[in-house]
C-alpha cells in the first residue's frame, strides 16, 4: 500500500476524525465520546472504586480527562503481556481562570490562562466558543460546550503598530490574550457562570467548580485542489485518540489475540504529564496491575506480564516546512502523505531504540502501510512524548510514532488525509500480532 498526491484510501476514517475533532472541544468530551464509541463494540465501563473481575471481554476506565480501556481475550493467563497505545486528549489552549469576569473601557471580557504551549498568534480574531467540565453543587459534573461564537481575542489594528513589520508580533501573555465577549462598563462576579447555568438547563448556583477552556469554530475540513490535505483543531493529539479507539474496537473482534490490547489516552501531556490523569501517574500501572490480580495473578505474574509489553506512544510530528526546510534534520524529511512516522531521540526525548523500530517496521509491514522516520535537527531541541514518561515510570518497553503535521500547536493543524487512516492500520497491526 502506497500513498501519492493522487491516491486516495477509504476516506470513511477520516471523515469519522472529522467527526471526532468536532465533537470533542476538550480533553472530557474527547473521552466522552471514545467510551461512547467502545460501548458499541461491547465494551463496558469499570469504576476504580469498585471489585474488579477477572473475565474476558472489553473495559474501561474514566477518571477526567484520561481514559484506560482493555480486551482481555477468552482464556488469557495472569501472566499475559499487554500491547498499548498510548496518546493524549488535552492540547494547547486558553483556559478559563478561577475568577472569570474582567473587562474595561467598555469591553467585558473572560480572564484566560495559557495552557501548554500553543502559537499565540493563531487564536486571534478567531470565534472562539468555551467547553469543558461543570462541577456541582451535589457533587456530579456536567459537560458543556457553548459551540457558537462567544469570544474572540482581537490583535490591535496595523496602525497602532507600524513596526510589525520590523520586529514581527509581539504578544504578552497576560496583556494581549484575554478575549471580549460583550460591551458594558461595569462587571459583575459570577456573569460567565451563570451564562453556563443558564445554558446547561442548570439552576443559579449549582455551579462550585469548573476546568473550562476555549475552542476554535470553524470545523475540520478537506483542503486543496484534490481534497488530499485536512485542517483542522487538536489533531495534536485527538488524531491519535480516534485511531487508537478504532484500533482497539477492530481487535476486539479478533479470536486469539497473543496479548491484551490497551489504548491509554491521558490528560496533561502538554503540560508535562504530572497529574493523576497523566502519563506521569500512577493511573495506568494501577488498571494494569488489577487486571493482572483480577485474573487471579500474583505479583510474579504482573512483572511477567511488565516484562513481555510493548507501548507504542503515538503523538503527531513535524512533517518537513516547505518554507523552513532548513530547520528540519537534511538526512531525515517526512512528508506529509507518506505514512506514520518512527520518532528518535538518542537524548531521550523520544523512547524509540532499535528493538522499538523494528517492532514498529514489523506492524507496518504485516498492514502493507508505509512508514518514516523523524529526527530532529541538531541545532534544535526537539519536544518530548508520555513514551518516555512511560517508559520509565512502568519499566515498560516504548517506541514513538505519529503522524507528521504542519502548524502543530496552532488553533487549527494541517496534515494529509490519508495518514490518519494509515496509522490506525499499523495500530491493528501492533495490537493483533
Amino acid at each position: 500500500m502506497t500513498s501519492s498526491a493522487h491516491t486516495a484510501f477509504d476516506r470513511g476514517h477520516t471523515d469519522d476524525l472529522m467527526s471526532f475533532l468536532a465533537a470533542s472541544p476538550s480533553p472530557y468530551h474527547a473521552v466522552a465520546n471514545a467510551a461512547a464509541r467502545l460501548d458499541k463494540a461491547g465494551f463496558r465501563q469499570v469504576e476504580e472504586t469498585d471489585t474488579w473481575d477477572g473475565t474476558h471481554g472489553g473495559k474501561y476506565v474514566l477518571r477526567g480527562g484520561a481514559i484506560i480501556a482493555w480486551y482481555v481475550p477468552e482464556g488469557a493467563a495472569a501472566h499475559t503481556p499487554f500491547r498499548i497505545i498510548g496518546a493524549h486528549t488535552d492540547s494547547p489552549n486558553l483556559r478559563v481562570k478561577p475568577q472569570p469576569d474582567m473587562g474595561g473601557h467598555g469591553w467585558r471580557q473572560v480572564a484566560v490562562e495559557i495552557y501548554g504551549g500553543p502559537l499565540l498568534n493563531s487564536w486571534l480574531d478567531r470565534d472562539l466558543g468555551i467547553a469543558g467540565r461543570l462541577s456541582l453543587r451535589d457533587g456530579s459534573t456536567r459537560l458543556v460546550n457553548i459551540d457558537r461564537p462567544l469570544l474572540r481575542v482581537p490583535q490591535l489594528a496595523i496602525h497602532m503598530d507600524r513596526a510589525i513589520y520590523e520586529k514581527g508580533l509581539q504578544l504578552d501573555k497576560q496583556k494581549h490574550m484575554q478575549p471580549v465577549w460583550g460591551l458594558g462598563d461595569s462587571v459583575s462576579d459570577g456573569d460567565l457562570i451563570a451564562f453556563l447555568e443558564e445554558e446547561s438547563g442548570l439552576t443559579a448556583g449549582d455551579v462550585t467548580g469548573w476546568d473550562l477552556m476555549t475552542h476554535a469554530l470553524e470545523a475540520p475540513a478537506y483542503l486543496g485542489r484534490d481534497r488530499e490535505l485536512l485542517a483542522g483543531p487538536r489533531m495534536d493529539n485527538l488524531l491519535s485518540v480516534h485511531a487508537g479507539t478504532a484500533a482497539l474496537a477492530a481487535v476486539s473482534t479478533r479470536d486469539g489475540l497473543p496479548y491484551i490490547p490497551v489504548l491509554a489516552a491521558f490528560d496533561h501531556e502538554e503540560n508535562g504529564s504530572q497529574a493523576d490523569t497523566g502519563a506521569d501517574g500512577p493511573l495506568l500501572g494501577s488498571v494494569l496491575e488489577r487486571s493482572v490480580f483480577a485474573r487471579g495473578g500474583s505479583y510474579e505474574d504482573r512483572a511477567r506480564a511488565f516484562a513481555g509489553t510493548i507501548c507504542l506512544s503515538s503523538d503527531t510530528g513535524h512533517a518537513v516546512h516547505p518554507n523552513y526546510a532548513e530547520r528540519h534534520d537534511p538526512t531525515h524529511h517526512p512528508r506529509a502523505g507518506g505514512g506514520p512516522i518512527l520518532k528518535v531521540n538518542v537524548n531521550q526525548r523520544y523512547a524509540t531504540d532499535g528493538s522499538g523500530r523494528a517492532v514498529f517496521a514489523a506492524a507496518c509491514e504485516r498492514a502493507g502501510v508505509p512508514w518514516q522516520t523523524f529526527v530532529s535537527n541538531n541545532a534544535m531541541p526537539c519536544g518530548t512524548t508520555i513514551g518516555p514518561i512511560t517508559a520509565a515510570r512502568h519499566g515498560i518497553s516504548t517506541v514513538d510514532i505519529g503522524v507528521a503535521i504542519l502548524s502543530m500547536h496552532s488553533a487549527r493543524e494541517l496534515c494529509a488525509a490519508d495518514d490518519p487512516y494509515l496509522l490506525a492500520n499499523a495500530l491493528v497491526a501492533f495490537l493483533e500480532a
